[in-house]
This record gives C-alpha cells, sequence and structure tokens, in this order.
C-alpha cells in the first residue's frame, strides 16, 4: 500500500475533518430548507436520494458523498457556499453574489424610470 501525499482539504483551523465536513453541510441544508418532512423531500427531489439518506444529512448522522454532494450544490446556493469555504475559496461564491445586486439594480433601475415617469405625466 503507499502512504497519503496528497495535499487534504484545509478549513481555518487546519485539516477538514470529516466530522466539520458533515456538520458544515447540515447546518447548510438545515439553514435553506429547514427540518421538516418536506426538506427531506426536497432533497430527495434534487438528488433522487433515498429519505433515509436525505434524514441523515440533514440531521448531521452522515454527509453526502460524490454526485450526491455535486447535485446539491447545484441546487442549493449554502450547500455551494459551505463546499467553497470548506475549499478555502469563498471567494468564487462572489459570482452569486454580484448576480443578485445586478438584479437588484435592474429592478430599482426600472421602478426608479416608472416613477420619474409617472411624475412626468402628473406635471402635464
Amino acid at each position: 500500500m503507499f502512504p497519503k501525499t496528497g495535499k487534504g482539504f484545509q478549513n481555518e483551523g487546519g485539516r477538514l475533518t470529516e466530522a466539520a465536513y458533515i456538520a458544515a453541510i447540515s447546518e447548510a441544508l438545515r439553514t435553506e430548507i429547514g427540518t421538516g418532512a418536506g426538506a427531506s423531500k426536497q432533497i430527495q427531489r434534487w438528488t433522487e436520494a433515498s429519505d433515509r439518506t436525505a434524514r441523515n444529512w440533514l440531521s448531521g448522522n452522515v454527509g453526502p458523498s460524490g454526485h450526491h454532494l455535486v447535485r446539491l450544490a447545484r441546487e442549493s446556493d449554502a450547500v455551494l457556499s459551505a463546499v467553497l469555504t470548506m475549499a478555502a475559496r469563498p471567494e468564487l461564491g462572489l459570482a452569486n453574489d454580484l448576480h443578485a445586486v445586478e438584479v437588484a439594480l435592474a429592478k430599482a433601475s426600472g421602478a426608479f424610470e416608472v416613477l420619474r415617469r409617472r411624475r412626468a405625466l402628473g406635471t402635464r
């Protein structure tokens, strides 16, 4: 058997442990979708995992692996953010924030234009 020589995932305090990974994913899921029966059903729809598996992820008994983690990150901004943070790459999550700001600015600009036109019509 060959010794492990690859780099491990890093978190703020050093190496990322399995327990920290499980806790981070569980917390992200609970924050985004809650803990009720609907939460596990939502996870099932996202990942096609079983109900028991989804409940185990929510409760922090085990964490998702492989394709389930990717599918969760595809659907959940909180899970994606947790993964990027655990990988010490939180700056990659800024794209979502920038998009949200762009959308908010576009809505505000549209609302401003409507108000400007109403004002112009009212003064004529």
